[in-house]
């Protein structure tokens, strides 16, 4: 059995999608971000971090319990455990992980510096905005190229490099507009393939039970949102 650590978010979603892929047993704990759960225990013991997703394995390595945090580590656990959704082959396994951490350093810190200061920060910031739109264009550009002449992006199938990239890549036209879509027509499709597995179906559910008992934005505490994104007394400049 797998205790997932998680909320609402692009990469508890990339962790429940692999779960729900590779068929394991898990339970979902919600953790309440806008309220700083994370910063409190059993959150602060698990990962030292302060951040979702965590994953502890009661059937660990050699049948230890195992606690894994980061997204990406946590993906490339759950496919070493299973021995699936990626390659064995040095090369091809290689390549993936490369692929992998274009998403861990790129794809989802543009994107969400996208979305903190389109929905979380004050007026004026005119130049973050346009830096941060210009970025994920430009990475977007990458992985529309990737898709050319192939289905999958990390390898020649499905794989964790797809299921990390999706939750980021799906909803970007809330950000960027419609006309993103005939903008990468590949990225597109492969949006749209992976939304139509079931398992994605069942790791949307899994996602909405979670968010039923958290903090709705209007309901933040100001001086928590300050916590969560280190700002005002939290400011460490």
């Amino acid at each position: 059995m797998i205790t997932l650590y998680a909320a609402d978010t692009a990469n508890s979603s990339k962790v429940l999608i692999a779960l729900e892929e590779l068929g394991l047993s898990y339970q979902a704990i919600p953790i309440d971000i806008l309220s700083g759960e994370q910063f409190e225990q059993p959150l602060t013991e698990l990962n030292p971090n302060s951040k979702i997703p965590v994953i502890v394995d009661i059937d660990g390595p050699d049948g230890r319990s195992h606690t894994v945090f980061e997204s990406g580590a946590i993906l490339l656990y759950l496919a070493d455990k299973t021995g699936q959704l990626m390659p064995t082959g040095p090369a091809e396994r290689s390549e993936a992980i490369q692929w992998l951490m274009v998403q861990m350093s790129t794809v989802g810190p543009m994107m969400g510096q996208l979305i903190h200061f389109a929905r979380f920060a004050p007026p004026g910031n005119d130049y973050a905005l346009s830096r941060y739109r210009s970025q994920v264009r430009r990475v977007l550009d990458v992985l529309e190229h990737r898709l050319v002449g192939r289905d999958w992006i990390g390898t020649a199938d499905y794989s964790v490099v797809d299921i990390a990239n999706f939750p980021w890549v799906r909803p970007i036209k809330m950000f960027l507009g419609d006309e993103i879509e005939a903008a990468y027509p590949r990225l597109t499709e492969w949006t749209a393939r992976i939304a139509a597995r079931p398992a994605v179906s069942r790791a949307d559910e899994a996602k909405a039970i979670l968010a039923a008992g958290l903090t709705k934005p209007d309901e933040i505490d100001p001086d928590k949102v300050d916590r969560l994104l280190g700002r005002g007394a939290y400011s460490r400049d």
